[in-house]
C-alpha cells in the first residue's frame, strides 16, 4: 500500500527521460521512479553482497594447479558439471 507522497524537482532532461520511459512501457512516471529507488537503494542486495564476501573470505584455502592450463581445465570441468 502506498502511503507517502514525495515531491521532487527535476530539470527538463530528467523529466523527459522519465516521461519517455514511462510512455515506452505504458506506465506512470511514478512507477519508473519507484523502480529506480528500489534498484539503487535495495537494502537486501548490499547485505547479500557483504555476506557473500564474508563467506568467500572465510573459506578454507584450496589447492590450485601451478600450471595455468591445468587450472583452466579444472574450471571448465567444474562448469560443465553445473550446466
Amino acid at each position: 500500500m502506498l502511503t507517502h507522497r514525495l515531491q521532487v524537482l527535476l530539470d527538463e532532461d530528467r523529466w523527459q527521460r522519465l516521461e519517455r520511459e514511462a510512455g515506452r512501457r505504458g506506465v506512470a512516471v511514478a512507477v519508473i521512479v519507484r523502480e529506480a529507488i528500489d534498484e539503487v537503494l535495495a537494502p537486501d542486495r548490499a547485505d547479500d553482497r557483504r555476506a557473500a564476501a564474508h563467506r568467500i573470505l572465510q573459506a578454507p584455502p584450496m589447492d590450485v594447479p601451478a600450471d595455468p592450463t591445468d587450472l583452466k581445465r579444472e574450471i571448465a570441468d567444474t562448469r560443465s558439471r553445473w550446466s
